[in-house]
């Protein structure tokens, strides 16, 4: 958890199948730009087992009732400033849609966040829960630039990441800051000399523009977007650029566009610490006696005493990597996204108090994306670069420390690392964009804005604040008090009945709606 915008991650597809899994037992060189792009045909064939930087696994197995995933790659400038020189390969995935033809409305396009999520990995692995909309859309993802198949952004090795995430992220004197400071210049170097030719290109308003052009070559007079967790981000992006080719859009799970990383970090704070408070209350009100703790506090109790022993003496993990203090809490923070994940915190917190650290480390290798036989998926790298590319603020280790006291206040266990990772950009190769992302999008159809208020990877009032940062009568908001990141996958019949209505049917839910 050395990076606080890991938290922003949505922790989603490869994680539940890494965790589901473990816990029971397209081309992208660069050419020359050659004519408009925006007339280019994609050349659809049976998509390829994930890349190794995708997260890797078998190839998405055939759709409900017949037909296969088909992947595609679509040219982009590399550069937009020069829309006729080189270009990248944008990897995309789709199924068509399942209704009769003379019912389809189009491309339904997908982005389920990160920053630095592979949506070619993402959409097949969560195809269940849109299969109501497939009936009118042909659902599509992709991989953003510098993510997956997409001029992935390449860092370090496996092992030089295993050691990265083995990192002591919460320093308690100089020399410990000394070395998390010299950690992460090494790997924003390993960045630079790997990656340099893609990482001043990776940012948010460059992906909006690659969307913008992949409505074109889709052959959509509209962009109908689903977005969650950073998709909102970079829907509200798209809308602030292309308001009037804005069609029927939903963002769950929603970013804060006015906030710094500082104040990003800081709500990441509050919204962990309610998700764990709210775990604490779950497991101890059940007629069964809660396995890791007596009552709330105590549970919170005896998790604070577990990582301050793990800051002294790791405990044995999955070999030959031990339990750390950083890894455990990376551990708990992913349990935290989703309610279904809670019996395994509860579990891995037992096998923690009795000296195993297995489930634990296995839910800190699904943050990180690491596969079970070692093998990294690009996320962190992509996360990063996306990041750094996209805030202008570089943080100095001063600045972290005049802070601790705030973020301890909001957050006695998460508090701490999320203060220490603001320091991911110091010394990053490019320049950020700017302190906070424009999303005022006047003129544009309305989008539905999902927030949850028990999120905490995007806290609840976020939703608000973007709703009012699109501008007057744009966002439509609706509010599922529930557990986890995100609301439509919840599965809630309230909130999937509205989103569905409005995505298949055009039908608006009343302003201020509330599902629960």
């Amino acid at each position: 958890m050395a990076n606080p915008s890991r938290l922003r991650a949505a922790a989603l597809a490869g994680s539940a199948l890494l965790l589901s899994g473990l816990l029971t037992g397209c081309g992208n060189g660069a050419q020359d730009g050659d004519g408009d792009l925006a007339t280019q045909k994609l050349d659809w064939k049976d998509c390829p087992a994930p890349s190794e930087a995708e997260g890797g696994g078998s190839a998405p197995s055939p759709l409900p009732h017949g037909g296969t995933w088909q992947c595609a790659t679509m040219r982009a400038p590399l550069d937009w400033s020069k829309p006729k020189g080189d270009t990248i390969g944008i990897a995309l995935i789709r199924a068509r849609a399942s209704g009769p033809a003379s019912r389809r409305i189009g491309s339904l396009v997908f982005n389920f966040g990160g920053p630095g999520g592979s949506g070619v990995s993402s959409l097949p692995a969560f195809a269940s829960d849109y299969e109501t909309l497939r009936t009118r859309y042909d659902l599509v993802s992709f991989d953003p630039r510098g993510v997956g198949r997409s001029a992935p952004v390449k860092c370090e090795s496996d092992s030089q990441l295993d050691e990265y995430f083995q990192q002591d992220a919460t320093p308690d004197d100089s020399a410990e800051r000394a070395a998390l400071l010299q950690r992460t210049k090494q790997f924003n170097a390993a960045c630079e000399a790997n990656s340099k030719k893609i990482l001043p290109h990776v940012g948010t308003t460059d992906a909006a523009r690659d969307m913008d052009l992949m409505r074109q070559v889709l052959g959509d007079a509209k962009l109908h977007y689903f977005g969650i967790s950073y998709g909102t981000e970079l829907g509200g992006v798209y809308a602030h650029l292309f308001p009037r080719h804005v069609g029927r859009a939903v963002l769950d799970a929603v970013v804060d566009p006015t906030q710094d990383p500082e104040q990003s970090a800081l709500g990441q704070a509050k919204g962990f610490q309610l998700a764990l408070d709210n775990f604490a209350e779950d497991c101890t009100s059940k007629t069964t006696e809660c396995p890791v703790g007596s009552t709330p506090q105590d549970v919170k109790n005896r998790i604070a005493k577990l990582l301050n022993s793990l800051d002294k003496k790791p405990i044995p993990g999955i070999p030959p990597r031990p339990l750390t203090q950083t890894a455990a809490t990376n551990g708990i923070a992913q349990s935290l996204y989703s309610k279904d994940f809670w019996e395994y915190l509860t579990e891995g917190l037992e096998q923690a108090y009795a000296g195993d650290g297995r489930v634990l480390m296995l839910l800190s290798d699904a943050m990180n994306g690491r596969s079970q036989d070692g093998e990294y998926s690009n996320i962190t790298a992509a996360n990063i670069a996306i990041n750094c590319a996209d805030e202008k603020q570089r943080y100095t280790v001063g600045q972290v420390q005049q802070k601790l006291p705030e973020f301890r206040s909001a957050s006695p266990l998460f508090g701490d690392f999320l203060a220490w990772g603001m320091l991911s950009c110091t010394d990053w190769p490019v320049a950020g964009a700017a302190d906070h992302p424009d999303v005022s999008a006047p003129g544009s159809a309305p989008i539905l804005v999902v927030g949850n208020t028990g999120d905490p990877a995007t806290p609840y009032e976020g939703a608000r604040k973007m709703v009012d940062a699109l501008g007057k009568g744009v966002a439509v908001e609706l509010t599922y008090k529930g557990q986890g990141h995100g609301a439509y996958d919840s599965k809630n019949r309230c909130v999937q009945s509205a989103v569905n209505g409005y995505l298949l049917d055009g039908r608006e839910p009343k302003a201020g709606t509330v599902c629960s």
